[in-house]
């Protein structure tokens, strides 16, 4: 496809993320499901074509991998992933870039 300049049209910034694997491992036992659960919602509602799995880890793991590589492990970092730095961790794969190990999150909710 071209845009009249004689260059192929630019990909549009709000890529389906076609390509992009996704492995979420968690603590079900820990009641990690929820957040699993909330994080696939938000990753399918941007990203329709990203194929996310689950499956069940170690206690107190939510560890997410895009294609093949971790990204994010709670069991360094102690919480959970910030939605938006996910959501560009994916872009970045379905461009092709290099990603980068997620380091910030959010703390754990703790019902007292």
């Amino acid at each position: 496809m071209s845009d009249g300049s004689g260059e192929p049209a630019a990909e549009a910034p709000g890529t389906t993320g076609g390509g992009v694997r996704i492995m979420v491992e968690y603590c079900k036992p820990c009641g990690f499901e929820s957040a699993y659960l909330e994080l696939a919602n938000a990753v399918k509602e941007e990203y329709p074509d990203v194929e996310i799995e689950s499956r069940l880890g170690g206690t107190g793991a939510f560890e997410i991998e895009i294609n093949g590589q971790l990204i994010f492990s709670k069991l360094e970092n102690g919480g959970f992933p910030y939605e938006k730095d996910l959501i560009e961790a994916i872009r970045k794969a379905s461009n092709g870039e290099p990603l980068e190990k997620i380091t910030k999150s959010r703390p754990p909710c703790i019902i007292l």
